[in-house]
């Protein structure tokens, strides 16, 4: 029903910057909010930002706090994932994740995009 594709992953060096996009199409007119998440190697998937779809408040991470920040162009089904500061740390896949209602809840996925960051 809803499909998310990221870009803008890479390989930088720690204090560089990177934004990495996620694009939405299908039944986009039913997003609730976007969020990005990412999973280091031998790590847990962890949360690092939302932002909700209509108003536009943001939820960030602890850890991202200061560096990271998201934003959403809702006409054009994106959301935008700006990191500053980039620390070896920060080395995951990112992905993007969209909550959609219907007459429940579901959530869908992209299939990641690879940051790493060098020392």
């Amino acid at each position: 029903q809803v499909q998310l594709v990221e870009s803008g992953g890479g390989l930088v060096q720690a204090g560089d910057s990177l934004r990495l996009s996620c694009a939405a199409s299908g039944r986009t007119s039913s997003i609730i909010s976007m969020a990005w998440f990412r999973q280091a190697p031998g790590k847990e998937r962890e949360f690092v930002v939302a932002i909700a779809w209509r108003g536009g408040s943001v939820r960030l991470a602890d850890s991202v706090k200061g560096r990271f920040t998201i934003s959403r162009d809702n006409a054009k089904n994106t959301a935008d994932l700006q990191m500053n500061n980039l620390k070896p740390e920060d080395t995951a896949v990112y992905y993007c994740a969209a909550s959609i209602v219907g007459p429940g809840t579901n959530n869908y996925w992209g299939q990641g995009t690879q940051v790493t960051v060098s020392s």
